[in-house]
């Protein structure tokens, strides 16, 4: 029988939607279940596909565009979801990730004493240089109930003082791409040992131009064939600094891709290119080779048989990498793919205790 409570989930960026398109039918069976699309991601490849190709119900609350800075975006989510709050008075808000949507939320909720819980919490890059990176750490210490992806997550709340509310549940993005191959929605082909996936997105890597020029250069050297869906904020770049697509014939550009034929790219190709952190994972799920071009990872045990390698500065060693053999490969890295019923779970336990 559904529970008459209220319960509030904060999207607003394609890892969120994947994320919550897995935990949304539980919510819905067991709560009266509303949604607030914050629109962080608001461009049509990067937002509505995802509902329409997900079967994510869409949003109870669609706010404006937030555009702008850092501080003006979280604000100005902040601003209207404390008004959606304040109207429906849900028993929990939930909040994924490390975007500026989710530290808009959580601090909207905590200043309305409504219980928070946050999906991927423990996260941590150690880089304070990065937004995101703030944004997790202080969403994990205004949360009431915290799911952690692996045990190293919950060591690491442990560390900073965080004890109560802690729960592994594994990954949640797991739990979608074992749905999506048991339902045979990512199609079983032969590798082509000749193809490079590759997604690029981070302001690091997109936002000057000698490093864009560099990295786009050294991937285009590469003796494979690269594909490549252009991120809206890459192509923004590209075009301001008259980087052309045709001046890398190595590289096929082509529109952002939904999430199943994001997953069937990569199934199809040898190895991914990428500074994503959601990727990363994913392309150890369908056991692909990754190689991050970031300093550091918050998945720091993809890292292991070489699954994963980090690389920054010095791009020249792609070639090598690529070429490097893996290790043993985990299948209980980051769950059994019932995260989602082990958060609801733990949901319903905490909301009955209050």
């Amino acid at each position: 029988m559904k529970s008459e409570t209220k319960i509030a989930s904060l999207i607003g960026a394609r890892p969120q939607f994947i994320k919550h398109a897995v935990l949304e039918p539980g919510l819905k069976k067991h709560f009266r279940h509303i949604s607030i699309h914050s629109g962080q991601h608001y461009d049509e490849e990067m937002s509505s596909v995802f509902f329409d190709e997900l079967g994510i119900d869409h949003p109870t609350y669609l706010l404006k565009p937030a555009n702008g800075l850092h501080g003006s975006q979280t604000a100005q989510i902040l601003i209207e979801t404390e008004k959606i709050l304040i109207r429906e008075k849900p028993g929990m808000l939930i909040v994924y990730g490390d975007t500026n949507t989710t530290l808009a939320g959580a601090l909207a909720a905590s200043k309305l004493n409504i219980p928070i819980a946050h999906i991927e919490a423990g996260m941590r890059s150690f880089n304070r240089q990065m937004p995101e990176e703030i944004n997790r750490v202080l969403t994990d210490h205004l949360s009431d109930l915290l799911f952690t992806s692996s045990e190293q997550s919950s060591i690491q709340l442990n560390e900073e003082g965080i004890t109560s509310g802690v729960h592994i549940c594994g990954d949640i993005m797991k739990d979608l791409t074992l749905l999506m191959k048991k339902k045979k929605g990512i199609q079983h082909k032969t590798a082509n040992a000749n193809k490079i996936y590759c997604t690029l997105h981070r302001p690091y890597n997109t936002d000057e131009p000698n490093r864009l020029k560099y990295i786009l250069e050294q991937i285009n050297n590469l003796n494979r064939n690269v594909i490549f869906p252009i991120h809206p904020r890459t192509k923004k770049m590209m075009s301001e600094y008259n980087l052309q697509e045709n001046h890398f014939s190595n590289i096929d550009f082509i529109k952002p891709q939904s999430y199943i034929n994001n997953l069937n790219y990569l199934n199809t190709c040898a190895a991914l290119i990428t500074d994503s952190g959601g990727m990363q994972k994913e392309a150890y799920f369908l056991k692909k080779k990754c190689i991050t071009i970031r300093s550091e990872t918050e998945w720091i045990e993809t890292l292991n048989g070489n699954w994963n390698t980090l690389v920054f500065e010095d791009l020249s060693d792609l070639k090598h990498i690529l070429e490097k053999p893996l290790g043993n490969w985990d299948d209980k890295l980051y769950g059994d793919g019932k995260a989602a019923l082990k958060i609801v779970n733990e949901v319903k336990n905490y909301l009955i205790k209050i």
